[in-house]
């Protein structure tokens, strides 16, 4: 059963998939508030835990202020909707999504936007560059995916999965930018510090100074420095409570 009458599914799942279920629905509330929705064409996902290949999606055609933790769409592998549910599925969100929970299992979230900036980077045949300590927080581990349209065919998951290889942020050219992490945290802090590294390459490339850009020492100086916000567990575990509590005060009504 899923929230048409008003009831929350609580009930009728386990205690990890409600945890789970709760914490995507936050995420979706978190790119609301940072304006890095896309009415309802951009896609967040995470893993169910448990043996079985199952994944969270949201309900496509509600906006990402409407998510909550029982509206939210279980599927597997095949596209299958578990249960049935009155909503459907972003197939081109299905098609990225599926392709990563079933190469990835340290996957356990899977973030996909289209933001201004990031598009605009995504456009730019040097991708990000090393002109912000941001940037370099993160451009070792950024991956790039060549354009084929819209999502929508079977055959690209093979390429998709083959670029982004074992690294945890990618940008697909022409068309956004993605993350992974194995903590609803990880994968927000780094489209976090993607997203605000594409905006200062936007905006300085605009202001037409010439820009100053660090060398490999540099970057892999700067990543090593900031490595620990991704993989420090206590530090995952408190921040995310921090980010959750942020929800809680500005966009209640997800964990129903």
């Amino acid at each position: 059963m899923d929230d048409q009458a008003g009831v929350s599914v609580k009930d009728q799942v386990s205690e990890a998939e409600w945890k789970a279920r709760c914490d995507l629905a936050a995420l979706y509330r978190l790119v609301r508030m940072h304006g890095w929705d896309d009415l309802f064409f951009t896609h967040l996902s995470m893993r169910v835990p448990g043996p079985d290949e199952h994944f969270l999606l949201n309900p496509f055609g509600l906006l990402f202020e409407d998510v909550t933790a029982s509206n939210i769409v279980k599927v597997d592998l095949n596209g299958n909707v578990l249960p049935p549910s009155r909503y459907g599925i972003n197939p081109a969100g299905f098609v990225i999504h599926s392709a990563i929970h079933e190469a990835r299992h340290d996957a356990t979230v899977v973030m996909h936007l289209h933001t201004d900036q990031g598009v605009a980077v995504s456009t730019q045949k040097r991708g990000l560059l090393p002109i912000s300590q941001l940037a370099m927080n993160v451009m070792k581990d950024v991956a790039y995916h060549g354009y084929e349209g819209i999502a929508l065919e079977e055959d690209e998951k093979v390429r998709l999965v083959a670029d982004l290889g074992e690294k945890s942020l990618m940008i697909l050219n022409n068309h956004g930018t993605l993350t992974v992490g194995d903590h609803p945290f990880s994968a927000y802090v780094r489209m976090y510090i993607l997203e605000r590294a594409c905006k200062i390459q936007t905006m300085a490339q605009g202001a037409g100074a010439e820009l100053v850009e660090w060398g490999q020492e540099m970057q892999d100086r700067v990543y090593a420095q900031g490595e620990a916000a991704f993989t420090n567990d206590f530090f995952k575990e408190i921040a995310w409570a921090a980010l959750r509590g942020r929800v809680d005060r500005e966009s209640p009504g997800y964990d129903v």
